[in-house]
């Protein structure tokens, strides 16, 4: 049993050794740890090769200009063999723990393609500024119904069986990587949930992940893309894509973006479940963007008095 890790690095230099640091404290070491850097404008190539050199087990590191996150996946993955396969963006943890208990969980569940959890959001001090698990749910085994609505499970938290992944690759023409894979795997086996949080995703002003209107367009185009494979009907796609657009609009009112939010719902209103969810998106437009934003930094407040640091 064997567990190869790659690291995608990118204009990370605060935050990358805290990540190689976290991989060398696993109970479980990597076979090999592969660190690619694609094309980072800072001091992470430094950083990198420091911190290395203290590495406890088989490494390497490849420099080279910038080609993307999804090349970079795909380029480090083709290097990598053994039983399972991860990967750790440059800016994110793992708790010590980490490794151990995801492949246990898939020695366990031989169906499973990949094993993953909820996570720690953190921000760039590591203050623990909240967690998935309080405000979404994740289904174990069959996730595609849930993926198909938008709820996302974050890239830190995933450990992949290495033959399943094989079969696939990152689309090299999608922003967001990981959710055109996920739908793919879903036709080849079971997704095996983890209820430990055994990660740290951190949030910054450079997420993609926070432009929700990039988000909609990608979840739909992938869905799009993969409909055939996963065996869904234009006329079923149609109805899930309508849903996913009405419950977006909530999205666009939390930021600010009501114009936006009224197309959406006024174009998908067939994606309502109930005239009570018409009723309550309509309510929540009435409501001023600083008070959305108030709520979120009182959120934030409340989790870092709870939670306070990442201690890892």
């Amino acid at each position: 049993m064997s567990v190869s890790v790659l690291v995608p690095s990118h204009n990370h230099a605060p935050f990358v050794e805290r990540t190689l640091r976290s991989i060398f404290k696993q109970t479980l070491s990597p076979k090999k740890l592969i660190v690619i850097d694609d094309g980072s404008k800072d001091e992470s190539v430094e950083v990198i090769e420091r911190v290395l050199r203290e590495c406890p087990f088989d490494c390497s590191f490849i420099k080279r200009e910038n080609r993307g996150l999804s090349a970079t996946l795909n380029e480090g993955f083709a290097q990598t063999d053994g039983d399972y396969f991860a990967y750790l963006g440059s800016d994110d943890v793992w708790l010590p723990t980490f490794l151990e208990q995801r492949i246990e969980l898939l020695q366990k569940r031989p169906r499973a393609v990949l094993a993953f959890g909820h996570a720690f959001l953190i921000d760039e001090a590591d203050q623990i500024i909240d967690r998935t698990d309080t405000w979404t749910g994740f289904a174990d085994g069959d996730m595609l119904p849930l993926l198909l609505r938008g709820m996302i499970f974050s890239s830190p938290s995933v450990v992949y069986r290495h033959t399943a992944l094989a079969k696939h690759a990152w689309n090299e023409n999608s922003i967001l990587e990981d959710y055109e894979l996920y739908l793919k795997l879903c036709a080849d086996g079971e997704f095996a949930l983890d209820s430990s949080v055994l990660c740290a995703w951190r949030q910054h002003s450079w997420n993609v992940s926070r432009d929700f209107s990039v988000m909609l367009d990608e979840w739909l185009a992938a869905q799009n893309r993969v409909a055939d494979r996963l065996k869904i009907s234009r006329a079923e796609l149609d109805k899930i894509q309508a849903e996913l657009r009405f419950n977006a609009a909530l999205d666009f009112i939390r930021h600010g973006e009501k114009r936006e939010a009224v197309r959406l719902m006024r174009e998908n209103l067939s994606g309502a479940k109930s005239i009570r969810k018409v009723a309550r998106t309509l309510f929540r437009l009435s409501i001023p963007t600083s008070l959305f934003q108030w709520n979120r930094q009182r959120k934030r407040i409340k989790a870092i008095e709870k939670y306070g640091k990442l201690n890892v």
